[in-house]
């Protein structure tokens, strides 16, 4: 009974500092050397500080800028320590509800926009912090944002298609786009919004807390 305590403490002790201590700090170590960046969480700086990350949406308000998708990620949306969708089914009458609402809402925003609002706009990911959209969807939103920044529309156009990814290795996923940068681009291009502005009746100023 003795021998066979210690060896499954050996057991226990051997495998706690492979898998605890050493297969952690390997990977870890890893990714350090070969990703540093995205080890460190993709983060993104604007102006010497820290405006977000690659990896995780935010919400944006202001119509001058390009909204993700709409988030159920904690209370408010788009909250990293909050990632989940809303869990309601097709057949569930919130979810409807909620999505005729921001359906109606998007339509009042944009109306130089076609009629057809693109799907994922009004659909919120498994995560609800999806950061990218689909060429398509932010094209979509291009006359509100020209209309907003006071800039023709093709120079807009241009800044969104200069900012489509490609499928990755070229075969993996879909084209897309990453609405956080390309709303620093739009900053950068076009100048920044005062966060004092005036947005148009109905939408907030620009909040991006993620």
């Amino acid at each position: 009974m003795k021998k066979e305590l210690l060896v499954a403490l050996r057991m226990t002790l051997a495998t706690l500092v492979l898998t605890g201590l050493v297969y952690p700090l390997l990977v870890t170590g890893l990714a350090q050397l070969l990703f540093p960046w995205r080890a460190n969480g993709s983060v993104v700086s604007a102006g010497g500080r820290v405006v977000g990350s690659e990896l995780i949406a935010q919400g944006f308000k202001n119509p001058a800028y390009f909204q993700p998708r709409p988030s159920a990620a904690g209370n408010d949306g788009y909250d990293a320590a909050g990632s989940s969708g809303s869990n309601f089914g097709p057949t569930s009458q919130k979810l409807r509800d909620r999505v005729a609402t921001d359906v109606a809402r998007l339509r009042a925003e944009n109306p130089q926009a076609p009629a057809e609002v693109p799907a994922e706009l009004a659909t919120t990911s498994a995560s609800g912090l999806d950061p990218h959209l689909s060429p398509e969807a932010a094209l979509w939103q291009v006359p509100r944002v020209a209309s907003s920044r006071g800039v023709p529309a093709a120079d807009v156009e241009a800044l969104v298609r200069a900012h489509v990814e490609g499928r990755t290795l070229g075969l993996l996923g879909e084209p897309r786009v990453n609405v956080l940068l390309l709303n620093l681009d739009l900053d950068r291009r076009f100048g920044p919004i005062p966060r004092h502005a005036a947005a148009a009746p109905s939408v907030a100023s620009p909040r991006t807390g993620a």
